[in-house]
């Protein structure tokens, strides 16, 4: 169950960091921080630059989430591979600690 509630929360916090990082990259005005204050275009040289660099920022946050994901899957899948099989003796020794 701790698996499932895992993915549950990684899988959409990935894609909604995925998405901001998206959406910075795209946007014509320069993107904020989330901070409190607002960048002013007055302030950046060179605005579709700063929105990328923004936007890859979010995109590498997100990918923290989007590996935990994954890992969390690998381990759940190793985890039932371990309980159901006599073959995985290294597994079960290595791997399948509860």
């Amino acid at each position: 169950m701790e698996r499932i509630l895992w993915l549950i929360i990684m899988i959409p916090m990935g894609a909604l960091f995925t998405g901001l990082g998206i959406y910075a990259w795209k946007r014509k005005k320069p993107m904020w921080f989330y901070s409190g204050s607002t960048v002013k275009e007055r302030e950046i040289s060179d605005i579709p630059a700063y929105n990328r660099a923004n936007g890859i920022m979010w995109i590498c946050f997100s990918a923290v989430f989007w590996i935990s994901a994954i890992m969390g899957l690998f381990l759940y899948c190793i985890r039932h591979l371990c309980r159901n099989s006599d073959t995985c003796f290294y597994l079960q020794q290595n791997l399948c600690k509860v």
